[in-house]
């Protein structure tokens, strides 16, 4: 005789949820509550996506960051859903012509809030939690740049600083530096992961030999600033003594248009806002946001070329122009 089967509507839910839900990870946790109502019920219980999302990002257990996601519409499940993917801009849609972002009929936002985590294999070797003001004068006329560290200031890693064997390390530091940048808009409860998540790039700077390693992510643009795509752009400066640990010296974010040209708080305020409420987002895979980067290069050259080219057309008109008024001031003279 055949034992009858267990279905988990006959397990108790303390233990589904003390014992089974509390080990999945965010993504996990979100497939399982929409497999059945009972289900659906315990995986939305706000405290296991609180220690979901302070265990990826340990920046969120700044208690006023807690009290700030536990307001979101959907608490911490909302937050999770917000940042965990990335923001992913469809750069094939690019026709070279700017939208026009309207104009928001909300609160105005007085600050932005930046979480920022490094992890160097898995492991954290940075956290912060930085508010920016987005009122003053100041803010709104001066280039977007928010700084997580005084220009004195230098936080020690675990990691062992070398220069032998240069591009094998640099190497490694790609594969093995991951960056999340949350941006959180507490007046409308919305946040969005700025970062690619893992470099784009990683150099030394051609002068002091530090290192600087960039993560990027491209967000639409707006027709004010005469560009269809911007870059959130994200450097960690990192420098040290051979064999000795890696000391972080600069970690900040800036937006910059498709001519090089760093927008201010004011235009920059416009563009962060649209993508937190409408950016779309998208699970990271493997180096998908390296590839984004190269093809946002491709694209600032292609734009340069054109430009370059309608400034040469602009020329040779006038030229001609000149050499045309210039024939026929002597024409008049000579021939009347």
């Amino acid at each position: 005789m055949d034992s009858p089967s267990t279905t988990i509507t006959s397990v108790h839910p303390d233990i589904i949820q003390t014992h089974i839900l509390t080990r999945l990870d965010g993504p996990t946790l979100a497939a399982a509550g929409a497999a059945s109502s009972q289900l659906h019920a315990l995986a939305t219980e706000d405290k296991l996506w609180r220690d979901i999302c302070t265990s990826t990002w340990p920046s969120l257990n700044d208690p006023t960051l807690q009290a700030l996601v536990s307001a979101f519409p959907g608490g911490h499940r909302s937050f999770f859903s917000d940042s965990y993917p990335l923001l992913v801009h469809p750069l094939d849609q690019y026709h070279g012509q700017s939208r026009k972002i309207p104009p928001t009929t909300s609160s105005p936002t007085l600050e932005l809030i930046s979480a920022v985590d490094i992890h160097y294999k898995n492991s954290l070797i940075f956290s912060k939690v930085e508010a920016t003001e987005t009122v003053t004068g100041w803010f709104q006329c001066s280039p977007f740049r928010v700084d997580l560290l005084d220009p004195k200031d230098m936080v020690p890693t675990p990691v062992q600083y070398s220069v032998d064997g240069d591009y094998k390390w640099l190497r490694h530091l790609e594969d093995t530096l991951t960056l999340s940048w949350i941006l959180i808009d507490p007046t409308r409860k919305r946040a969005a992961n700025l970062s690619s998540l893992r470099p784009v790039s990683v150099k030394r700077h051609w002068l002091t030999g530090e290192v600087q390693v960039r993560y990027a992510t491209v967000v639409g643009g707006d027709r004010t600033v005469g560009s269809e795509v911007v870059q959130c752009g994200i450097v960690v400066t990192c420098a040290g003594k051979e064999g000795g640990e890696m000391q972080v010296r600069e970690v900040n974010l800036q937006v910059e248009d498709m001519e090089g040209r760093h927008l201010n708080g004011k235009e920059s305020l416009v563009i962060l806002q649209e993508a937190l409420e409408n950016g779309r987002r998208k699970k990271a895979k493997g180096e998908e946001g390296k590839a984004r980067y190269e093809r946002y290069l491709e694209m600032m050259g292609e734009r340069r070329e054109r430009r370059l080219r309608r400034e040469k057309t602009l020329d040779m008109v006038c030229i001609a122009l000149g050499v045309t008024i210039f024939l026929s001031f002597w024409s008049y003279f000579l021939f009347r």
